[in-house]
């Protein structure tokens, strides 16, 4: 029965679906073409009876999210949610600015990596703090001063603009501050889904946790510097502008110097990886970014542009949407498929060498981060495991002709169209 229906293009879900009504207006037409006609036409518009919904939604939430209310027919199992909107984490709010994360207690599939969105006013600082974790970052609006001490007391002092990264390393200290007249916002992603900002190691929690006389003791002076210490942390409070930039770098690297390979990469200076009509890519990892131990890309796709068929064998894939509207299917073997909707402030999680796409469905540009919880960037794409596998073997499984298989590009595409 199953080979037949997929002779006949009929899904079976689809036939069984169809209401005695329907199939009785159509009497005069063979069955199978009947309910083929039927499920043309409900596939399209989803007025089908089978298709009505009377009962309770949400009209809101299932008009941003189309492929979640009507799935593609290829669809099928219980391949479970790889989407978590920023718009549904908590937001803690200070008088310096405000801050949210998505983990795996939000998002269960998440498992290697968490994500934290940032805003600081000007003059908001995100106080000087360290974490086990790697913090990689990526700027979405503003200027922000960054500062970090590496283990042999190196220093580093930058300032990073809409567009830039950075990367701290796990257990090195640092600070964000906001510039500028209107501070900045920005991403922050770790490689630990269980990360969570709000339990940080925090240097005036840390002092305020330390007896007086011991800081005494370990700094030779008197116990009555440390009376102003804040009794709680601060997290994230607001002060004036730090001073200019160079002479900042000046006090911070006397004596010892700075970090030999900056924690800041500005990606304004780099050439795309790749280009095409679709779109383009710009992937950084520690060939390009050496202090990085978080590889990651920039993928910008023009209407109806598309992240080609491909998958990541060295490990999962954490993205982030900046701007636009696209959807993604991820197949999760087994006859496990499933496609959703993504929006601005979405995270999406693709686990290790599923094979997915990314489509831009909306009339502007999508921009969206790949972010990996590995120094080296890699991935496969169906096009390049075909024309790289003998034609005869590949038309073999498929079918298609060996003349279509020997024109697909030897090279990756990326984004197509190319």
């Amino acid at each position: 029965m199953a080979e037949q229906d997929s002779k006949d293009g009929l899904s079976r879900r689809t036939f069984l679906g169809r209401s005695s009504a329907v199939l009785a207006a159509a009497a005069s037409l063979p069955v199978v073409a009947a309910a083929q006609q039927t499920m043309d036409k409900s596939k399209d518009t989803h007025t089908g009876v089978n298709e009505q919904q009377p009962g309770p939604k949400n009209s809101v939430l299932d008009s941003a999210e189309p492929d979640s209310v009507w799935p593609p027919t290829t669809d099928a199992g219980g391949q479970p949610p790889f989407k978590y909107p920023f718009s549904y984490a908590h937001k803690r709010v200070e008088a310096g600015g405000w801050t949210r994360q998505v983990t795996v207690r939000d998002m269960p599939i998440s498992k290697k990596m968490a994500g934290v969105e940032m805003r600081l006013v000007s003059g908001g600082i995100r106080e000087l703090h360290w974490h086990v974790g790697a913090e990689w970052a990526f700027m979405t609006a503003g200027s922000a001063r960054i500062t970090a001490v590496d283990a042999k007391g190196r220093g580093f002092v930058e300032d990073v603009h809409e567009g830039d990264l950075w990367i701290f390393p796990g257990g090195v200290p640092h600070s964000i501050q906001g510039l500028g007249p209107d501070g900045c916002q920005f991403l922050l992603v770790f490689n630990d889904g269980n990360f969570n900002e709000f339990e940080t190691f925090l240097l005036t929690d840390w002092l305020h946790h330390t007896p007086k006389e011991v800081l005494a003791k370990n700094f030779d002076t008197p116990e009555s510097t440390f009376a102003n210490v804040p009794s709680r942390e601060l997290f994230i409070f607001q002060r004036d502008l730090p001073r200019p930039l160079e002479e900042e770098k000046k006090e911070v690297y006397a004596a010892t110097g700075p970090v030999p390979d900056s924690f800041a990469f500005f990606t304004d200076k780099m050439k795309p990886t790749k280009v095409t009509a679709g779109g383009s890519v710009k992937i950084i990892d520690q060939s390009n970014f050496p202090a990085t131990n978080i590889a990651a890309a920039i993928v910008t796709l023009k209407p109806g542009g598309l992240r080609e068929l491909h998958w990541h064998p060295n490990d999962d894939e954490w993205q982030y949407y900046v701007k636009g509207t696209a959807r993604m299917t991820v197949f999760a073997a087994g006859g496990h498929a499933r496609t959703m909707d993504f929006h601005p402030g979405d995270v999406g999680y693709i686990e290790q060498s599923k094979p997915h796409f990314i489509e831009n469905i909306g009339d502007t540009d999508l921009v969206f981060l790949e972010v990996f919880p590995t120094p080296d960037y890699q991935d496969i794409s169906l096009g390049e495991w075909l024309a790289h596998t003998p034609s005869r073997l590949v038309d073999e499984h498929l079918g298609t002709g060996e003349d279509f298989l020997r024109k697909i590009s030897k090279k990756e595409v990326v984004i197509t169209p190319e």
